[in-house]
């Protein structure tokens, strides 16, 4: 039964636009708000069962995401709470949901398109053993991409076939259990169709057909007008095939006059079917990795880099000492780290990485490290740091401890291109060491570790081995829930300047950092009052100098409003001012396409040069969207001369803003956010911390599935350039170091794209679920202009067994409850069941989805596992579920109330609904 607050949410939920498929016009439902309602209603279910599993009571204060994910979390947990990683997960769910729109659209299995049936069941059956896979092994982005595709192919099948015109409401379960045959579908010479001269029939199909209950789809004809005959077209402007007797079409993607009935019957029964998957998959991963798997996590991790040859023993038992005192300290808050990885690295090896949720493991794990080996310089620091950026969330705080120089100096430009596509942010504490001798490697400095701080947004930490505990503060500091950057600038040339910077009432823990040397500096608040770097404690903070780092930690009482910062220096510094908010913005780079269904989709390399830049802003705020005004959003110059290029905003709603900037800033720029936060009347800054830049390099590749171990892997991919013609190298690297070929130049034509094709295999042991993450960079010979590609995959094993393991109720002993409910706190009942597999892979996992009673089981290892449940007559609903090693789920249900059956897969009016529709949005 929904909550009164359950309810108000609803309310607020459907203030916003009518649910409908399409992204314009009147009252339009679009792939996006399906999958947002169905997401965001299981999420909630999800944290409820979570919270009340823990004895917490769900209660969101609010329907925004920081008010979900905290009551998601706890409500004893003290600090401030980030809806930003949520709101991510969800936009990476939504843009790999569109985007088959634009890389598949001429693809009937991926859209149910010309009777492809068992294609298109493919496809949802394959991805979801992907997504099983990943989420097993962690690889949680991966699973989000594959989850992203899949919903879209299994919405498309109730607009794009016959299914409820045959009168069914209910979702074809069979479309995700494919051991169950699709049955009674129409051969190709069955006529489906009747004529449609006006195309706007209100049910073109036939009446035998409907008697029978055939299952038939609409043939879309992008290029070719060719059909079988008497076939039901798509239908629609773009399909060439609806002019061809039978005319019109049968899709249900717009809701009009003469089909509004049948638009709202698919849009409810995708939404259905979207809850099915999600339930399938929830229970198959467990509650706890499907809210992981959704970025329902504390916004923190800690992540370490760190060389372990003989010369870094302090170093390493400072980077020990700062996680005992993460984990010890942040205990129970909010800024509990949500995930730990470790990434050791000598010479030459590097890794393993080591993941974990677990503090006690993470301690243990970075008590093993011993120092020992190396003795010259350098080491594999940046491969090290390329399965940091690669394994870690994106958006992750990674620090880098070392006193060497990078002998795989080769890396750069892939993590330069790692560190953009992932947003996250990498720190080096760079100390020296006497003992170690030097070897020639070209380049190789501790001036390209600056380049890659400046390029992520961190901070490039120099520093003697006794200095190093005083400088990990910074560890501390960003290893928080919710930190946003105000301010972020570096100085080549060292100068005279003044810095403002805005300060709103929601920041906390407000941190000025400037990295560099023979540096002074006088700091003033709104109302004048000032103090120099000389004073260590004054009106305005404390300042903390070590190495070449100056920390300055505002007081509590600080001024909202605009406050500067004047430097003095004649020699390079960078300058960047934090604090902890729940006010922040997501971000990306997009392109529009067109199409029959176009929208836009996110860039994996950079912004082409010689256009207008846009990107797909997302704001949030302590109470949602609709608390915030935003004001000037544009693009700022970080280094140099400061150049700040305004964009025009439209806004999309539910905090989701189109910026189109025309005038792009020449060389590095990051996103700067101005705005007004309605709870406080306060107005406030925030600026990206990832520094991009523009090319006329185009990279164009996509990942059409998944890839079997021991086989080859064919990607195609394309290549084009906007300026000079001619020669340009091509570098391909992953993360697993499989074997790839490709060719190492592509000759180009300005304005023409050249074709090519990267192939690549993985081991015959790679474990299921293992994701990679492949970098493709074109440059040109001249080596003035580049860009890249990221792009993920999955290795999955290929799976036989796909029947569900089954639970057959033995006994029921219930006899001793009383028929008045209110009777029963005495009294208890007990069922037992059978669980088996059959010829299948074997349970791995037995659990209660419903009840609150005592589960027991005997040996999974068993051919027949008894599973025993004693609860009391209050609790007086049982599910039973049991997942196989591969993930297929089965269920017993039981009920000892009277008249109860299973329950029925209803639709109540969607939670959340509005408040979360992404601004990428494509027809279906």
């Amino acid at each position: 039964m929904a909550s009164v607050l359950d309810m108000a949410l609803l309310a607020l939920a459907l203030s916003g636009p009518t649910m409908a498929f399409v992204p314009i016009g009147g009252g339009a439902s679009t792939h996006i708000s399906i999958t947002g309602t169905a997401l965001l209603q299981k999420v909630t279910e999800t944290c409820r069962a979570v919270a009340e599993a823990a004895g917490h009571e769900f209660k969101p204060s609010g329907p925004s995401p920081e008010e979900l994910v905290r009551a998601c979390l706890g409500p004893t947990a003290t600090g401030e709470v980030s809806g930003a990683k949520f709101h991510s997960a969800l936009q990476e769910i939504y843009v790999q949901n569109g985007l088959v729109d634009r890389d598949f659209v001429n693809s009937a299995p991926h859209h149910f398109n010309s009777e492809a049936f068992l294609e298109g069941r493919g496809l949802i059956t394959e991805g979801m053993v992907a997504i099983k896979a990943n989420v097993q092994k962690e690889n949680f982005q991966a699973a989000r991409e594959t989850l992203g595709r899949v919903l879209h192919t299994l919405q498309d099948f109730y607009s794009h076939s016959n299914w409820v015109e045959l009168g069914y409401t209910e979702p074809y379960i069979n479309l995700i259990q494919p051991d169950r045959p699709l049955e009674n579908l129409a051969d190709i010479d069955t006529a489906t169709c009747s004529d449609c001269a006006s195309g706007t029939c209100p049910n073109p199909i036939l009446p035998n057909i409907l008697k029978e209950k055939k299952l038939t789809s609409g043939y879309m004809g992008i290029f070719s007008a060719a059909k079988p005959k008497g076939k039901c077209s798509h239908g629609g402007a773009a399909d060439l095939t609806s002019a061809v007797d039978p005319r019109g079409g049968i899709n249900k993607d717009e809701r009009r006059s003469d089909n509004v009935a049948l638009h709202n019957a698919a849009v409810n029964a995708a939404t259905a079917a979207s809850l099915e998957l999600l339930q399938d998959i929830r229970l198959a991963v467990g509650d706890n990795n499907f809210l992981r798997m959704m970025g329902i996590a504390r916004s923190s991790v800690v992540c370490f880099v760190i060389d372990t040859t003989g010369s870094m023993s302090d170093d390493i038992e400072e980077a020990r000492a700062v996680v005992y005192k993460i984990i010890d300290s942040k205990k129970g808050t909010q800024d509990e780290p949500s995930e730990y990885i470790l990434v050791p690295f000598n010479d030459p090896s590097f890794g393993p990485m080591i993941r974990t949720t677990d503090p006690d493991e993470m301690k243990r794990e970075i008590s093993q490290l011993k120092a020992k080996g190396g003795g010259d310089i350098p080491e594999m620091c940046l491969s090290a740091l390329q399965l940091a950026l690669t394994g870690a969330p994106a958006s992750s705080h990674i620090y880098v401890f070392t006193d060497a120089t990078a002998k795989d100096i080769a890396l750069k430009d892939t993590i330069v291109a790692l560190i953009r596509s992932s947003k996250s942010t990498v720190s080096f504490f760079m100390t020296k060491s006497s003992k170690r001798r030097r070897r020639s490697i070209k380049r190789a400095s501790f001036n390209d570790y600056k380049d890659l701080a400046l390029a992520s947004g961190g901070q490039a930490i120099q520093v003697s081995k006794h200095q190093l505990p005083q400088a990990t503060d910074v560890i501390l500091d960003t290893s928080t829930s919710a930190l946003v950057t105000v301010l972020q600038r570096a100085r080549n040339a060292g100068k005279e300047e003044t810095f403002p910077f805005l300060l709103d009432e929601s920041l906390k823990d407000i941190t000025v950092y400037i990295t560099g040397t023979g540096i002074s500096f006088t700091l003033t608040n709104p109302a004048g009052v000032s103090q120099s770097s000389s004073e260590a404690s004054g009106k305005l903070g404390t300042v903390q100098t070590v190495g070449n780092l100056r920390r300055i930690r505002l007081n509590a009482d600080k001024q909202t409003g605009t406050w500067k910062i004047n430097i003095k220096s004649n020699q390079p510094y960078t300058l960047k001012i934090t604090g902890q908010s729940t006010i922040t913005f997501i971000y990306d780079f997009v392109e529009s396409f067109g199409g029959p269904h176009p929208g836009y989709a996110v860039l994996s390399g950079r912004p082409q040069a010689g256009q207008p830049a846009t990107l797909m802003l997302s704001v949030m705020g302590r109470k949602g969207p609709s608390s915030m005004a935003i004001g000037d959003v544009g693009l700022v110059t970080v280094s140099g001369s400061e150049t700040v290029s305004k964009g025009t905003t439209t806004d999309m709603g539910n905090g989701d803003i189109l910026v189109t900037v025309d005038a792009v800033p020449g060389g590095e720029f990051v996103v700067i956010l101005k705005g007004t936060d309605k709870v406080s009347n306060s107005e406030f800054q925030r600026q990206s911390t990832t520094q991009m830049s523009v090319s006329k390099v185009n990279i164009q590749a996509v990942i059409d599935s998944s890839v079997e171990p021991g086989k080859a892997f064919k990607l195609p991919f394309s290549v084009m350039t906007q300026g000079s013609g001619g020669k340009y190298s091509i570098d391909a690297r992953n993360d697993r170091n499989f074997d790839m070929s490709y060719p190492n130049s592509l000759t180009l034509t300005a304005g023409q794209y050249t074709n090519a094709t990267l192939t690549m295999t993985p081991p015959a042991n790679t474990p299921s679920g293992t994701d990679v993450t492949l970098t493709m960079e074109a440059k040109s010979s001249d080596g003035v202009d580049s860009n890249y590609a990221v792009l993920r995959f999955s290795v999955v094993t290929k799976i036989t067994d796909f029947a569900q393991p089954l639970c057959e109720v033995i006994s029921v002993l219930a006899d001793k409850c009383p028929q008045d409910v209110s009777q029963c706190g005495p009294f208890q009942w007990e069922l037992s069941a059978n669980l088996t597999d059959g010829n299948g892979t074997g349970i791995d996992r037995v659990s209660l989805s419903l009840g609150n009673g005592n589960l027991t089981y005997t040996s999974l290892s068993a051919p027949v596992i008894q599973a025993n449940y004693t609860a009391s007559c209050c609790s007086q609903i049982l599910e039973l579920v049991a997942v196989d090693k591969v993930g297929n789920v089965g269920k017993c249900y039981h009920s000892i109330e009277r008249s109860a059956g299973p329950p029925a897969l209803t639709l109540s009016l969607p939670l959340w609904l509005c408040l979360f529709i992404s601004a990428f949005v494509a027809r279906l």
